[in-house]
């Protein structure tokens, strides 16, 4: 099997992304030690915010909100997924799953002994450090769920979400057409970069020097196998071996009673719908101030990161 690495130019001179490299080592699949990049600002001794990214961007989109957090005298790390930012990438897509991911996740937060974690997650980094929460529930102590959601495909998730994804009769599934476009997309595009669903997913305007570094990570095809096969892994059946995993994480929220708040944007219909399932399952939801970003879309932190940021602090302070 083999695996690459971005060249450390293409990391040169991105916006507003002044942050010194660190890294660890993780199993990942078949591979058993791969380097996964995070970002680790502000003093070791202090709480901890674990700020996870999904498809398909990397720790850059956090970056809006690291220096708030750190001003605020907390410890951000903010690690890139396995095939994604200055982390390593194996070439061939098949490697990449749900599991993988999950574990990798699990490794990279004992191997730096994280523990009393604020947990904010987005997109897929919701299915994988939920996926962690359910194995390492001592670890956290707060979770901000950020325009994110866990597919299981069962059948009492019709008529809650704006993108469906659940059983429909016997043997049948009802898929939203985006949903399912996107992911055919991902599978079937000669080209395949991660600026267009920057742009066509967030709701204020984007620098092209800023899309440009979230493609900075992916010079060329070979870089590109964990961005093509996360949307493939979006669980559409419930059969499907990612639908168990996402199960037993509500399961495990269904015992969370430490602070959970969501955070969704007005203008994420692939997400809508998700904040209030969240609200109904996780106890430790409950009289939260869950709120609602506004002219914020898919992509929350980089539409909204301040503001996103200021909320979560308010919140922390008032704990």
């Amino acid at each position: 099997m083999e695996f690459v690495r971005t060249p450390e130019d293409r990391f040169e001179d991105l916006p507003d992304y002044p942050f010194a490299p660190h890294y660890v080592d993780v199993p990942f699949s078949t591979f058993s030690s791969l380097r996964m990049h995070y970002v680790d600002e502000g003093p070791e001794d202090a709480p901890t915010v674990l700020m996870l990214h999904g498809e398909p961007t990397w720790s850059y989109l956090y970056r809006k909100m690291i220096p708030l957090f750190v001003e605020a005298g907390f410890r951000v790390v903010a690690p890139d997924h396995i095939g994604f930012g200055r982390s390593d990438k194996p070439t061939d897509k098949t490697v990449y799953s749900f599991e993988a991911h999950v574990e990798a996740m699990q490794a990279f937060i004992l191997s730096l002994s994280l523990a009393d974690i604020t947990l904010i997650v987005q997109d897929w980094g919701g299915p994988i450090g939920l996926g962690v929460l359910a194995s390492e529930p001592h670890r956290f102590s707060r979770v901000v769920a950020a325009n994110t959601m866990l597919h299981t495909a069962e059948a009492e998730l019709e008529g809650r979400t704006a993108w469906s994804n659940h059983a429909s009769g016997t043997g049948d599934v009802c898929v939203a057409e985006g949903l399912l476009a996107w992911i055919l997309h991902s599978q079937r595009a000669s080209e395949f970069e991660a600026s267009p669903s920057i742009a066509g997913t967030t709701v204020r305007p984007i620098p092209a020097e800023v899309l440009a570094a979230y493609d900075a990570p992916f010079p060329d095809e070979s870089h590109k196998a964990g961005i093509r096969q996360f949307p493939a892994l979006i669980p559409i059946t419930p059969n499907d071996p990612g639908s168990l995993i996402n199960r037993n994480t509500w399961k495990a929220l269904a015992e969370f009673q430490r602070p959970f708040l969501t955070l969704f944007a007005d203008s994420d219909p692939s997400t809508a719908g998700w904040e209030e399932i969240f609200q109904e399952r996780v106890p430790g939801a409950a009289g939260q101030p869950h709120g609602v970003i506004d002219e914020a879309g898919h992509f929350i932190q980089e539409d909204a990161g301040p503001e996103l940021a200021s909320a979560i602090l308010r919140w922390l302070e008032a704990l």
